[in-house]
């Protein structure tokens, strides 16, 4: 299977990723989720480094992606679709790890 590089930008930096044939819109929208997602955080005001907002990004991307499990079981739920009790873990989660990051002063 051969691929190709898009140019893509996030967060108004530039980035050269690989993509296999076929899957530039799939890539393109995982960009365009990454974007936002990192925009809204930094938009916030409270985070300002650019590592610590991706991690933030990351893990409400993946907290918000439906378990293969449960997209097996449910293709029809979405996935921006949470429960007020794991939005409520998610904050907390957050929470945590803002402050432990902020403590730290460093990404590992």
């Amino acid at each position: 299977m051969s691929s190709k590089q898009l140019d893509v930008q996030i967060m108004g930096q530039s980035y050269i990723l690989g993509c296999p044939e076929g899957g530039e819109t799939r890539l393109m929208e995982a960009v365009g989720k990454v974007d936002s997602a990192m925009c809204k955080i930094r938009d916030a005001g409270k985070i300002k480094a650019r590592d610590r907002i991706a991690v933030l990004a990351a893990l409400n991307l993946a907290f918000e992606s439906p378990e293969p499990a449960t997209a097996a079981a449910n293709p029809a739920q979405s996935n921006t679709d949470i429960s007020p009790d794991s939005q409520q873990r998610l904050t907390q989660l957050l929470k945590r790890l803002d402050q432990v990051l902020e403590q730290d002063g460093q990404l590992i």
